[in-house]
C-alpha cells in the first residue's frame, strides 16, 4: 500500500512539523489555539505539541477573532529588532484570523491571508500579533490590507491585547499602540522565519 505525499504516520508537532503555508508571507497556515467564545487561555505545549491550559482569564475579556500561531516561525532577535524591542518572546508568531462564520473549535488548521500586524511589546519583549482573514471566506474576499477592514474590528483586536492581561489593581504591562499594514506584516513573517531557521534549523 502506498501513501500520499506528504504523509505523517504519526501526528506532526503543530509548531515544528507543519509547513508555514502555501504562499508565505501572504498566505500562511494558522494553527488555532483559542476561539472567540473561550474564556480560558490555551497555549501549545512546546514539548508534546498538544494544547495545554495556560490559565483561566482573570477578566471577562474574550478574543474577538480566532487566535493561534504560524508554524515554523520564532520571535527571536530579528523579529524583536523590527518591533523596536531588545528581545522576542521566544514563541512562535501569533496570528488573529477573522472569519465571518463562527468557528467554535480549536486545534484546527486553516489558511490565513495576512493583512496587517499589531506591534505589541509585553514586559519589554516583542510579541507581535498578525492580523489575517480566513483565505477562502467569501465575506472577506478582496481584503488584502488592514485598511480594508472595518475600523471597529481592528479596534476590538487592539483593545483585547491591551487589556487581556490586565487585572484589577495591576499596572498595564502591554503596549499595543501601533497597527501597520500588509507590507510590515510580511516583513515580520520573513524575520520570524529566519529566526526559526537560525534557532531550530530548516
Amino acid at each position: 500500500m502506498s501513501f500520499p505525499k506528504p504523509f505523517y504516520r504519526w501526528r506532526p508537532h503543530p509548531w515544528h512539523g507543519l509547513t508555514v503555508g502555501p504562499e508565505a508571507p501572504r498566505l500562511l497556515n494558522a494553527y488555532i489555539e483559542i476561539t472567540p467564545s473561550d474564556p480560558v487561555k490555551y497555549e501549545i505545549d512546546k514539548e508534546t505539541g498538544y494544547l495545554r491550559v495556560d490559565r483561566p482569564q482573570k477578566t471577562n475579556s474574550l478574543p474577538p477573532a480566532l487566535y493561534g500561531f504560524v508554524p515554523r516561525t520564532w520571535c527571536g532577535p530579528r523579529t524583536a529588532a523590527l518591533a523596536g524591542a531588545e528581545i522576542g518572546d521566544g514563541d512562535p508568531l501569533d496570528i488573529c484570523v477573522l472569519s465571518e462564520r463562527p468557528i467554535t473549535r480549536a486545534e484546527v488548521l486553516l489558511t490565513a491571508r495576512v493583512v496587517g500586524v499589531i506591534r505589541m511589546i509585553d514586559r519589554g519583549e516583542a510579541d507581535d500579533k498578525l492580523i489575517a482573514v480566513l483565505h477562502n471566506d467569501p465575506f472577506y474576499e478582496g481584503v488584502e490590507e488592514v485598511a480594508d477592514l472595518h475600523p471597529l474590528l481592528v479596534g476590538r483586536l487592539r483593545h483585547y491585547f491591551e487589556t487581556y492581561k490586565l487585572a484589577p489593581g495591576e499596572a498595564p504591562s502591554v503596549k499595543a499602540d501601533r497597527i501597520e499594514g500588509a507590507a510590515s506584516a510580511h516583513a515580520v513573517v520573513k524575520a520570524a522565519l529566519v529566526d526559526y531557521e537560525q534557532e531550530y534549523g530548516g
